[in-house]
């Protein structure tokens, strides 16, 4: 079984900032579990609108969730600062898995004595390819999958699914 808990930095090729609100705390004082999702959508769309050419409201194909996951390791609370990584798990020829690792920023992990290079989370979620109007699946263009391949694990090939 993949050991999530054991990702670090150099585990993914692309990663966003993202500076933690007072209204991400829960009650309990940290980052409540919903944001996450927030954050996974936020550098999943900014890498697809970025890097892969895709406009939402105007593209002929968009990619709807069909499942997603977090596992969480340690605690963040504002105001941390989060650098979250992305990378490819799972590629076929119409759906993407992405993996998403939350880590402190360093500024922050030296306040609490953290390593910064360790992931207090990691999640993410499959996309499944559509066309926008019929929202039939679709294969995905050259160009976007040369472009997610680009986030595909260093260490070994993505998986190949039938999707």
């Amino acid at each position: 079984m993949d050991d999530k808990k054991r990702r670090l930095r150099t585990d993914y090729p692309f990663f966003l900032t993202y500076r933690t609100r007072w209204s991400d705390n829960d009650q309990y004082g940290h980052v409540n579990n919903a944001i996450y999702y927030h954050l996974f959508d936020a550098i999943v769309n900014t890498y697809l609108i970025g890097q892969c050419g895709l406009d939402p409201t105007k593209s002929k194909h968009i990619g709807l969730v069909v499942s997603s996951f977090c596992e969480f390791f340690s605690p963040v609370a504002f105001p941390d600062v989060l650098d979250l990584g992305l990378r490819v798990s799972r590629i076929g020829t119409s759906s993407v898995t992405y993996e998403v690792g939350v880590f402190k920023s360093k500024a922050s992990s030296e306040e609490s004595n953290e390593a910064p290079d360790t992931a207090c989370a990691v999640g993410g979620y499959t996309h499944v390819f559509v066309e926008s109007t019929s929202r039939r699946s679709t294969q995905m263009s050259e160009q976007l999958r040369s472009n997610l391949m680009k986030l595909a694990k260093q260490s070994s090939p993505p998986a190949v699914s039938k999707l």
